[in-house]
């Protein structure tokens, strides 16, 4: 293996994602395998997860998983726990799992304004706290969020989760004041996609013309393909991205560009 292509390898490190039985989190599971990773699936749904481990596992990866309510702040060490027992203490922690109920702001209720700030915000950091020691110990980490178009745009029906996914633009900062200093390895970072078809979002697919005009809003004049958060999850995962932390980045086909 060539300088090169050693600072994209993920061989040798255990990556742990949640909401990894579908959508974004499942898609950057897959890659990191493909690339080296020993990958920890984690979700509530057993099924999916076995399925998402069984095709990554068809195209030569190291996958496993543990089926854990993540948006349970009193799940989160047992999981921490399970997570290493697969294959060692987690080198690389994606935290795709999320929720948007979509609902108008007159019919948000304190419970389901707390489960969506509570999975898309609370768990990162909590999560992410769990696995730092570790991460110092071995002198590198990373850690990957996920932000959204709403964490600088309001849309509709979209207070609770606009106010999640903000804040995870601002933890972010935080979780790398916080860890990356000292020459400790580790980095935080940020993934802010654009619309991509996820369980999240399918409904809106379902019309034509609600599509094109969301295609219209980028420069590029699509909405996103599951391919195009390869690059950038590897770049973030892996020792090419040494020296940036802090950041969020969209990808977004320049939706907010404009």
């Amino acid at each position: 293996m060539n300088s090169l292509s050693e600072l994209f390898s993920l061989e040798g490190k255990v990556a742990l994602v949640t909401g990894a039985s579908s959508g974004i989190g499942r898609a950057m599971a897959a890659v990191m395998a493909a690339v080296g990773a020993a990958v920890v699936h984690a979700a509530r749904r057993e099924e999916s997860l076995q399925d998402a481990v069984d095709s990554v596992k068809q195209n030569g990866g190291k996958a496993a998983y543990v089926v854990a309510d993540v948006g349970r702040q009193d799940a989160l060490a047992d999981l921490a726990e399970q997570a290493a027992a697969c294959f060692g203490a987690p080198d690389i922690l994606v935290n795709a799992a999320g929720v948007n109920l979509r609902e108008p702001w007159d019919k948000i209720t304190e419970e389901s304004w707390h489960q969506t700030i509570s999975l898309n915000l609370t768990t990162p950091f909590f999560l992410g706290r769990l696995l730092i020691p570790s991460m110092k110990e071995r002198g590198w980490g990373r850690i990957i969020n996920i932000a959204s178009l709403q964490s600088v745009r309001a849309f509709p029906n979209g207070a609770a989760y606009g106010a999640s996914k903000g804040g995870v633009m601002q933890l972010t900062r935080a979780m790398a004041e916080a860890w990356s200093g000292d020459q400790s390895g580790i980095t935080c970072n940020a993934i802010a996609p654009g619309f991509f078809k996820t369980e999240l979002t399918e409904k809106l697919y379902d019309d034509a013309r609600v599509i094109d005009a969301l295609s219209r809003q980028t420069i590029i004049g699509r909405t996103g393909e599951m391919s195009d958060l390869n690059g950038l999850t590897i770049f973030l995962a892996s020792r090419a991205s040494d020296y940036i932390t802090g950041q969020t980045i969209f990808i977004d086909g320049g939706w907010t560009a404009k």
